[in-house]
């Protein structure tokens, strides 16, 4: 716990949960470009997700929770590893 491999191996991990525990299991093209080049933020990262399942305005809605707080609960233990910022 706290090892950190690398950002494209977190990333991974983050897209595995969102497929596994909510059924975000994004096209291959779009999961390869969140993971070479990853939005900074909780939210960007959200809003990222919910575009390429090819989602509307979700900024309200329990769903957005949901893979909202998947994001930030990986992302918090990237910021915990390397000293990053996220914006949740």
């Amino acid at each position: 716990m706290g090892y950190r491999d690398d950002l494209d191996s977190d990333v991974q991990r983050l897209l595995n949960e969102l497929c596994i525990r909510l059924g975000f299991c994004l096209p291959p093209q779009s999961s390869r470009s969140l993971v070479e080049s990853p939005p900074a933020g909780v939210d960007a990262f959200t809003d990222a997700v919910l575009e390429a399942e090819g989602m509307g305005d979700m900024s309200y809605t329990d769903i957005r929770r949901q893979v909202r707080e998947v994001v930030d609960d990986h992302m918090s233990r990237w910021a915990h590893v390397d000293g990053g910022d996220t914006d949740g």
